[in-house]
């Protein structure tokens, strides 16, 4: 792939539905996006990522499809989603969409079919068993809203299988035929103009699922047999796969045991953000460091996509107990604030208790590390959470873009809106939207422009490696380098509210072009042998060590 474009992106994750109503309805919609789209370019996203658009019964927020070629009809037509890939063109803005095929709606035709006839064309596009399953409650995703993973079918006569909840029955990926069919889903939206798909649930989707296995054998070949067949249609076209598993298992995503580089281009980096979470909660680096160090080696296309906060819940599985104790001690102390024991339904700002200085270095600090930056819509802003709203919705709010009534999101009457607004306490928003922090420079919009800004003047980051500096330094301080051909860029982060001075030495590849280029506020200008380095409570530096003409 000429470029690897995807490794200097950054990505910006809408619910198409909560962005920006055209129509007054009270739901957010195609045209709405397209009428936004200068915000999101001058932000500086160069991807945008949609949230499921398809036509659903959304009984799981628009990830029970029930057509995969069409557009859900509250959002818009395939018109309007169009004229959305034509506008985007317009601004240099890719888009990618998710890739929801590890199952579909129990409404779906094919699944409404498999069931009235066991000899439908479409039964064994499903997974299914005569007899009761032994291990009929293993491997929930949900705790406390989901106590099944095989359900009786009564008209079917036979259980079916579905790793999430029971209205969202599995495909069967051993079948040829739903194989080619997922082929075609993804040719479809291709050859339409996205250039990409976010694989939901990426390790579900290759599993070999049989009733009386609780570990099933995995199918790695379809992910290459996906990548190949989406290559063919878009030579620059990726697939980001959402993969939270072990990390001896992270790699297999990236490539094959004989190491070609065939499966998926991205993956999101959980372990980094589990971590990142554990690092503000503890005022520590450690977490961070120890992670970076022993991080697999990516194969040269591959690209972690790293983040902050997404659309679900902010996974700590991966952390141990007393890791994730420390992480819902500090920022979500209520259970109403937890979900399904591993997780925060909470967005970033009120985690960090609204703390600016906090947020910034926050993001500075991910905008700086290895992968490709992904931003969810509203975190620009600081928007906060709805903890009345049931499970992951609390994060789904209407974008808040002005003091006007609905929040300049829509003009449908007060209660009209889907889902509600946030109309009350410190993240209302007649005190947090675009329109007021625009002409604000001291906002956190106008400071993730400027941090974006100077990423794009750090290729580095995307680029190149990620190292550690090995220096003795406070707990509280993160050092790394990123080097490339391009040359090499030290970040300098620091995770308390206390002041600390640093010594660092000269470090290897510094050069003439030596010289500081962002930070939280303006120090004395660094020495080339960096000692004496002043760094701020949560304060941070980016110091350009060396610049080629590569």
């Amino acid at each position: 792939m000429i470029g690897h474009w995807y490794k200097q992106a950054v990505v910006y994750c809408v619910d198409v539905d909560s962005f920006q109503d055209s129509d007054d309805d009270g739901v957010g919609d195609l045209r709405g996006l397209i009428s936004r789209l200068d915000h999101i370019t001058r932000l500086g996203a160069t991807c945008l990522w949609l949230n499921p658009i398809h036509p659903s019964p959304m009984r799981d927020g628009g990830y029970d499809v029930t057509d995969f070629y069409n557009v859900h009809p509250r959002l818009g037509t395939l018109g309007d989603f169009a004229d959305l890939l034509r506008a985007c063109a317009d601004r240099g803005i890719r888009v990618i969409i998710d890739l929801v095929v590890n199952h579909t709606s129990d409404r779906h035709p094919w699944f409404r079919s498999a069931v009235a006839d066991p000899g439908s064309p479409y039964r064994d596009w499903y997974v299914w068993s005569a007899d009761e399953p032994t291990d009929r409650r293993q491997g929930i995703v949900f705790p406390g809203e989901q106590d099944e993973t095989w359900t009786w079918q009564e008209e079917a006569g036979a259980w079916y299988y579905h790793r999430f909840y029971d209205c969202e029955p599995d495909l069967d990926i051993a079948n040829p035929k739903v194989r080619e069919e997922i082929k075609r889903i993804v040719g479809f939206w291709a050859q339409l103009g996205v250039a990409g798909f976010r694989v939901d649930a990426a390790p579900f989707v290759i599993e070999l699922t049989r009733p009386d296995v609780p570990d099933p054998e995995e199918d790695w070949a379809f992910l290459t047999e996906l990548r190949e067949h989406l290559s063919w249609i878009r030579g620059d076209a990726v697939l980001l796969a959402e993969a939270n598993v072990p990390p001896d298992r992270l790699v297999d995503f990236f490539a094959d045991a004989g190491g070609s580089d065939d499966r998926m281009h991205l993956l999101f980096d959980f372990p980094l953000n589990g971590r990142l979470l554990l690092a503000l909660a503890t005022g520590e680096s450690a977490p961070v460091t120890e992670l970076i160090r022993n991080s697999p080696q990516l194969p040269g296309p591959a690209q972690w996509a790293t983040f902050l906060r997404l659309h679900d819940e902010a996974d700590l599985s991966r952390l141990e107990p007393a890791q994730r104790k420390a992480v819902f001690a500090a920022f979500a102390p209520d259970e109403s604030m937890q979900l399904y024991g591993r997780g925060i339904r909470r967005r970033m700002a009120p985690m960090l208790g609204g703390d600016q200085q906090r947020l910034r270095l926050a993001y500075a600090l991910m905008l700086s590390l290895r992968g490709t930056p992904v931003i969810r819509y509203g975190e620009e802003i600081g928007m906060g959470e709805d903890l009345r709203l049931p499970g992951r919705e609390s994060i789904r709010t209407p974008m808040q873009w002005s003091q006007h009534p609905g929040a300049g999101f829509s003009g449908a009457p007060r209660r009209g809106h889907s889902p509600e607004l946030i109309r009350t306490g410190p993240y209302s928003y007649h005190s947090v939207n675009v329109t007021e922090q625009r002409r604000n420079p001291d906002s956190l919009l106008s400071f993730l422009e400027r941090a974006i800004r100077m990423l794009r003047e750090c290729p580095e980051v995307g680029r190149g490696s990620c190292r550690v500096i090995d220096a003795d330094l406070p707990a509280s301080v993160l050092a790394h380098r990123a080097d490339s051909p391009t040359g090499a860029v030290l970040f300098v982060h620091n995770l308390s509210d206390q002041q600390v001075t640093l010594d660092l030495g000269r470090l290897d590849g510094t050069g003439p072009d030596f010289g500081e280029v962002f930070g939280d506020r303006r120090y004395q200008e660094p020495e080339p042998e960096l000692s004496g380095l002043e760094l701020g409570g949560y304060g941070f530096r980016w110091i350009r060590l060396s610049r080629t003409a590569a």
